[in-house]
């Protein structure tokens, strides 16, 4: 295909002491199952992978990560494949990409840039897209040394060159400049954000989050379940903007489901920092759905790595379901409760069920909705005495439209009511009870 990047992928396996020590994973990835991920993510962002490579060291090369009998390896294998791109299972330090392109004379990324990539390729609402920009921008800004044109991959920037100003200067003001830009724009964007999720807490909807490791099929089992048309497919990162819609579960009662972007092992702080409002859908959501992709042999360490993420966020303690996804692709007749087992590494986390399903054909979806309704169930009614203000009809209103009002007393400039109400209507007028369980 004209135009078409040809990659060529290298690993590091460092073989000292410092080799096995992973302290943000629960699960290390071999250096074989992570340049493999690699190169998915490879594939994703356009590229066809020639060859992959993994070099063994005692510890990573200052200058190239890879030490210079692999450069020369690598300088014959760019020849023979004709290859445009290398890009490094690793983060590379601000100095080692001027060394690599300098000696291999080929564009040079890492991981890091290469899911940045995808990113801004996928990101379709504002917000996506300013927060690619952001993450893009902080990615940059220590690696500017020697490199006057890496503000032109971004479209540029404001301010212009002062008297006696060297171009890196130039450049390190100007991408301060568009960072405080953009967090002021996403400050404006949160906010309307912010003001539409208020405005969904005003109906007792309970919302569901789904997550999951990314390509575990999220957004195949979101349109399943409401309809929706949400880009899916085998590409990592599908999708990234949060999406909500409604659903109306087996007992008639209504809920909000959102879709959300995948986990990954390995996702840069930048993005995690940056992405924090789509994270804000999972942290608020009463009712996660942990989509799991059962077919994959990784699924044991993808699970353990979204687990991870969901404590680093503060949504640990939110009831989850286990939805076992592509059992269509698993040999046999699937046992919810025995691939739970195997999958489950962390004996302490108890979701609330399992369900099988296979999001394409459709097959255990039904079930999956009554163990949600049944899930989401956990809503007790009690009896609460309220005060409104007696201007103030709108509470009082919503509290008759959700409610079940057993009395009602009016006292000089307040309106007295006590009513049999749900816990999440309770919890939505909480600043109205002055005597709860009555």
């Amino acid at each position: 295909m004209p135009g078409e990047e040809i990659a060529i992928l290298v690993g590091l396996r460092l073989t000292g002491r410092g080799g096995q020590r992973a302290p943000a994973e629960l699960a290390p990835l071999s250096a074989e199952e992570s340049i493999e991920e690699l190169a998915q993510l490879a594939r994703s962002a356009g590229a066809s992978v020639a060859e992959s490579t993994i070099q063994s060291r005692a510890r990573a090369d200052a200058a190239t990560l890879i030490g210079s009998g692999k450069v020369d390896e690598l300088k014959a294998k760019i020849h023979f494949h004709n290859a445009t791109t290398i890009t490094f299972d690793r983060e590379l330090s601000p100095p080692q990409p001027r060394n690599l392109e300098k000696a291999l004379d080929v564009k040079i990324l890492d991981r890091t840039q290469l899911i940045l990539d995808i990113f801004a390729r996928r990101a379709r609402t504002r917000e996506g897209q300013l927060q690619v920009e952001l993450a893009q921008l902080n990615y940059i800004l220590p690696r500017l040394t020697g490199k006057g044109a890496a503000m032109s991959r971004l479209g540029g920037g404001i301010g212009t060159r002062g008297p006696g100003e060297t171009k890196l200067e130039t450049d390190r003001r100007r991408i301060h400049m568009r960072i405080h830009a953009i967090e002021k724009d996403l400050d404006r964007v949160r906010g309307g954000r912010t003001t539409q999720r208020r405005q969904r807490q005003a109906v007792p909807l309970a919302t569901v989050a789904l997550v999951g490791y990314t390509n575990a099929g999220k957004s195949t089992l979101f349109n399943r379940l409401t309809g929706a048309d949400v880009l899916a497919d085998a590409k990592m990162f599908a999708t990234l903007d949060p999406t909500v819609r409604h659903i109306t579960l087996p007992s008639r009662r209504k809920a909000l489901v959102s879709d959300t972007v995948g986990f990954i092992r390995n996702l840069p702080t930048t993005l995690i920092r940056a992405f924090r409002a789509t994270l804000e859908e999972v942290v608020e959501a009463e009712l996660l759905l942990h989509v799991v992709d059962a077919s994959s042999p990784e699924a044991a360490g993808h699970t353990a790595h979204v687990i991870e993420t969901l404590q680093e966020i503060g949504a640990a303690e939110t009831p989850q379901i286990l939805v076992l996804n592509k059992i269509d692709q698993v040999p046999g007749d699937p046992d919810a409760s025995a691939l739970a087992r195997r999958i489950l590494q962390d004996p302490e986390h108890k979701p609330a069920g399992a369900v099988a399903i296979s999001a394409r054909t459709g097959a255990g979806v039904e079930a999956l909705l009554h163990k949600i309704d049944e899930t989401l169930s956990l809503d007790p009614v009690s009896n609460c005495m309220f005060r409104f203000p007696a201007g103030d009809g709108a509470p009082l209103h919503w509290l008759h439209e959700h409610g079940k009002v057993t009395a009602t007393r009016y006292s000089g400039d307040w309106c007295e009511v006590e009513a049999a109400a749900p816990e999440s209507v309770i919890r939505r007028l909480k600043r109205y009870v002055v005597r709860p369980g009555l």
